[in-house]
């Protein structure tokens, strides 16, 4: 099965009688495949970028991700790579999000991206790389990086065995619709909160199975929020989706309590 595509695997003994079975559509996968394909997004910081060479060659390599508010992936890459020459050359590309894990390597999730990739001068798109990615600090603004985003036209979800799904761009990127407000205060908001509230930070995280650590809060959006400690990313989903700042405190202010409550915690 090593090399075996778990898409494929899926169809069984009536997918050798017809052929490989192709991945179903997300809303057919009979698993949550958006919300493992968004929280790959979310969590997934380094993957492998494929680009094309002017002769059509595929070319791979590594980067680092970030996404902005609604999950659109983000890079910071230097013009002197070969990868950031044939995205202005043809801006077709794919990321690989792969969550890794012991065991076989083919035994955990992973998400393809594919779109097309070109520099943002987005100020939003700085913050979040960034705040993800603290030590390009360093190179950011060397004059031959820049900010990159791929905008997203299909997405191919493989969830382990017999677990796969084809999103669409829809189902992959977050509708900021109506929540203009959250967008806007998200920068403030992450600041107060690595600030003052780092026990409630961390509160959030194990209890979303991120364990224990100095974890800081990256990015928030209207469903979820995005930690990091060390190597290690969560993602927190708020119990509803909120639209504006209040809402948003308030769903922080519970999440903490209940946190709280359950850990028997005073």
């Amino acid at each position: 099965m090593g090399g075996t595509d778990q898409g494929e695997a899926a169809g069984g003994t009536d997918g050798a009688r017809r052929g490989p079975a192709r991945p179903l559509p997300a809303a057919e996968a009979g698993f949550d495949a958006v919300g493992l394909a968004r929280d790959l997004l979310r969590t997934v910081r380094s993957g492998a970028l494929a680009t094309l060479e002017p002769d059509g060659t595929p070319f791979c390599s590594l980067v680092t991700m970030a996404t902005d508010a609604d999950g659109t992936p983000l890079m910071l890459l230097s013009r002197l790579s070969a990868h950031t020459r044939n995205l202005l050359a043809d801006p077709r590309c794919s990321l690989l999000f792969s969550a890794g894990g012991k065991g076989d390597p083919l035994a955990h999730p992973r998400l393809t991206v594919v779109g097309r990739a070109a520099p943002t001068p987005e100020p939003r798109a700085r913050e979040r790389f960034l705040a993800r990615h603290p030590k390009a600090k360093l190179y950011a603004d060397f004059p031959d990086f820049g900010f990159f985003a791929l905008d997203p036209s299909a997405g191919h979800l493989n969830g382990g065995f017999a677990k796969a799904a084809t999103l669409t761009r829809a189902e992959l990127l977050l509708d900021l619709a109506g929540a203009e407000g959250v967008v806007a205060g998200e920068r403030g908001a992450v600041e107060h909160m690595n600030a003052d509230h780092a026990d409630a930070l961390a509160l959030y995280a194990a209890g979303a199975g991120g364990g224990e650590g100095r974890w800081q809060l990256t990015g928030l959006d209207p469903e979820g929020m995005d930690l990091v400690a060390g190597e290690r990313a969560v993602r927190v989903a708020y119990p509803e989706r909120v639209s504006d700042m209040g809402a948003l405190r308030k769903a922080l202010v519970a999440m903490a309590a209940q946190a709280r409550a359950e850990a028997g915690a005073p």
